[in-house]
C-alpha cells in the first residue's frame, strides 16, 4: 500500500503539526519502503479531542449498531486481507504465508468474536433490587507493538469499540503502514468519525503524550515489561486504569510419558515462529534428565530445518540484540547445539535459529526476554524440580505442558504461575482470554475478558 502522509484524526487524513517523519524499512533487504509522520503531543491532543467529543454518540449507539459496524470491518479486512498480508511482510519481514494465516487471519477472526459479541453480551442486568449497567470506560490510548502489528490492533480496538469506547491509536514505529491500512478499513466499514483515530510517531514522543494526556480515561500497552511499568507510573499518578500485557519467558514442560518428538518438534516450531519475536513464545524447554540427551538432538536437528524458513527480525537494532544474548548464552557456558551470533546472510537482520543445551536456570538466556529465535534447553530432576524452574521467573504470560496423560498435564498447568498454558499442543481460541502474571501484566485481552477491560459498573438500586 501506498504510505499516507498525514494523520486519520476524526474521520479524516490530515497533516501532522510538524515536519518529522519515520522512515519504514523493510527487514529483509534493508531497503526504505515509505515514510510517515512523526506526531508529537499537539497531534495527541487533537486526536483525542476527536475521540473524546464522538464518544456520547458511540457510546449511547445500540450494541446491535455497534456489532453491525465490526461486522463491516471484519469484512473489509478480509476483503483487503491480501494487501494487508504484503504490507505485514513488507514492514515486518515474515514470510508472506505466515503473514497470512497468522497476521491477518487470526484478527479477522479476532474482530468477527467481538462483532457477536457486541450483540450479545449482557450489558444491563438484574440483581436483587438493583439493575447493574457495564458502561464503556471512555477514551482508550492504545499503543501497540510491532511484532504482530494487525492482531494487537484488533485486539484493543474490537473491544474497545463493542464497549462503546472510542480510540486513539499509537502503533509502533517499525510497522505503521499496516495501521494506516486499518484505519483506512475503519472508514470503508463507517465507523463513524473520531471514534477511531491514528497517530504515528515515536514512543518516547507520541506514544508518553497519550500515555499523559487527562482526556485518556484508559491506557492499553503491548510491548516490553519495562516501558509498561513506565506507563503504568503515569496512570496511576492520575488514578487511570492501565491494561498491559508485557514481556515472558515460558516454560514448555515435557513430563516423562509424553510424546517426546512431538513435543520438542512442536515446541522448536513455537519459538522459531515470526522469528522468536512473539512474546508468549516457550523459549525455555524443560526436559527430565534421563531424556534429555534425546531432546537435544531432536531440538538441534528440528532448529536447523527453519534455517531458510524464517524471516529477519524487525530491524538492526533488535538484531544485535539477539546476537547479544547468544554470546551471552556462550560465554555464562551453555552449549551451542545449533545456531550463533554470525550473521546468516550479508543484507537483511536475520539470525540464525538457535538452540542452546546444558543451560541452568540462573543463566541470562533462562531469565530475560531475547525477543528472538532462541531457544534453550533445561534438564530437571523431578516434577518440583521442574516446577520451580517454570516458575523461576518474574515473568508468567504463557507456557505449555506435554504428558502422557491428560489429566497429569493439567495438574501441572494448574500449579504453573502464568496467564495461559497449552495443553499437549493446544490450538490458539480466540475467544480466550490472554493476558499474564507477575510482570507479565495486567488485565486479559480477546473474549469476553477482553471486553470487560473496557467496561466500568454501575449499580442503580431501587
Amino acid at each position: 500500500m501506498k504510505a499516507h502522509d498525514g494523520m486519520y484524526i476524526d474521520g479524516t487524513w490530515r497533516p501532522a503539526v510538524g515536519r518529522d517523519v519515520i522512515e519504514v524499512v523493510n527487514p529483509a533487504d534493508e531497503q526504505v519502503i515509505g515514510q510517515v509522520p512523526a506526531g508529537d503531543a499537539r497531534d495527541v491532543d487533537t486526536a483525542v479531542r476527536a475521540a473524546r467529543a464522538a464518544l456520547p454518540g458511540w457510546a449511547a449507539t445500540p450494541p446491535a449498531e455497534r456489532a453491525a459496524r465490526l461486522a463491516a470491518l471484519r469484512d473489509v479486512l478480509v476483503a483487503r486481507a491480501g494487501e494487508i498480508a504484503e504490507t505485514v511482510t513488507a514492514e515486518l519481514g515474515s514470510p508472506l504465508k505466515l503473514s497470512q494465516t497468522v497476521h491477518v487471519g487470526a484478527p479477522i477472526a479476532v474482530a468477527g468474536s467481538y462483532a457477536e459479541l457486541a450483540a450479545t453480551y449482557a450489558f444491563e442486568e438484574r440483581i436483587g433490587n438493583s439493575t447493574v449497567y457495564q458502561e464503556p470506560i471512555g477514551v482508550v490510548g492504545a499503543i501497540t507493538p510491532w511484532n504482530y502489528p494487525l492482531h494487537q490492533i484488533v485486539a484493543k480496538v474490537a473491544p474497545a469499540l463493542a464497549a462503546g469506547c472510542t480510540v486513539v491509536l499509537k502503533p509502533a514505529e517499525d510497522t505503521p503502514l499496516t495501521a494506516q491500512a486499518f484505519a483506512e478499513a475503519v472508514h470503508e466499514a463507517g465507523v463513524p468519525a473520531g471514534v477511531f483515530n491514528l497517530v504515528t510517531g515515536l514512543g518516547p514522543v507520541a506514544g508518553q503524550a497519550l500515555a499523559e494526556h487527562p482526556g485518556v480515561d484508559l491506557v492499553s500497552f503491548t510491548g516490553s515489561t519495562a516501558v509498561g511499568k513506565k506507563i503504568a507510573a503515569i496512570a496511576g499518578a492520575a488514578v487511570k486504569k492501565v491494561a498491559l500485557e508485557l514481556g515472558g519467558k515460558s516454560a514448555n514442560v515435557i513430563l516423562p510419558g509424553a510424546d517426546l518428538a512431538k513435543a520438542v518438534n512442536v515446541g522448536v516450531a513455537n519459538v522459531m515462529s515470526n522469528s522468536g519475536q512473539t512474546c508468549s513464545a516457550w523459549t525455555r524447554m524443560l526436559v527430565h534428565r534421563d531424556q534429555y540427551d534425546e531432546a537435544v538432538e531432536l531440538a538441534a536437528t528440528a532448529a536447523a530445518k527453519y534455517g531458510d524458513r524464517i524471516g529477519p527480525v524487525v530491524n538492526a537494532k533488535q538484531r544485535e540484540r539477539v546476537r547479544g544474548y547468544i554470546e551471552k548464552g556462550i560465554a555464562e557456558g551453555a552449549r551451542l547445539v545449533a545456531g550463533g551470533p554470525e550473521a546468516p546472510r550479508e543484507r537483511g537482520y536475520f539470525v540464525s535459529p538457535t538452540v542452546f543445551a546444558d543451560v541452568t536456570p540462573g543463566m541470562t538466556i533462562a531469565q530475560e526476554e531475547i525477543f528472538g529465535p532462541v531457544l534453550s534447553v533445561l534438564a530437571y530432576e523431578d516434577e518440583e524440580d521442574a516446577l520451580r524452574i517454570a516458575n523461576g521467573t518474574v515473568y508468567g504470560l504463557a507456557g505449555a505442558v506435554w504428558a502422557g496423560d491428560e489429566a497429569e498435564a493439567v495438574a501441572f498447568a494448574r500449579r504453573m504461575e502464568t496467564g495461559q498454558v497449552d495443553i499437549n499442543g493446544g490450538r490458539f481460541n480466540p475467544l480466550a482470554p490472554f493476558g499474564g502474571y507477575k510482570q507479565s501484566g495486567v488485565g486479559r485481552e480477546l473474549g469476553v475478558h477482553g471486553l470487560a477491560e473496557y467496561l466500568q459498573t454501575k449499580s442503580l438500586q431501587f
